[in-house]
């Protein structure tokens, strides 16, 4: 079985600063990439920004000049360190990963439970 799990999520006020972590954990034989998605209340699940086992970034043009997306492969664990937030910031990040269980085996996407970031004065 396969868990990712997210934390680092909370309130803040706007300007500030939160970084999220997920650690996935399990039984894992590889991972490609890694990503950050969040969702508003009302609107769809959005791309934040995603990262492969190499370290090549991808971020939406709305958070590249203020987040950034890093990982630890020896870990397994993604980063997202956010600086300048903003009110529309608020939503629950989820974590994604793309990895497989085998040696053989294709890779499947699996996500996070999700983490509420609220921006707020």
């Amino acid at each position: 079985q396969v868990q990712l799990v997210e934390s680092g999520g909370g309130l803040v006020q706007p300007g500030g600063s939160l970084r999220l972590s997920c650690a996935a954990s399990g039984s894992i034989f590889s991972i490609n990439a890694m990503g950050w998605y969040r969702q508003a209340p009302g609107k769809e699940r959005e791309l934040v920004a995603t990262i492969t086992s190499g370290g090549t970034t991808n971020y939406a043009d709305s958070m590249k000049d203020r987040f950034t997306i890093s990982r630890d492969n020896a870990k397994n664990t993604v980063y997202l360190q956010m600086n300048s937030l903003k009110p529309e910031d608020t939503a629950v990040y989820y974590c994604n990963a793309a990895l497989r269980v085998t040696s053989i085996g294709r890779y499947r996407d699996f996500w996070g439970q999700g983490t509420l970031v609220t921006v707020s004065s």
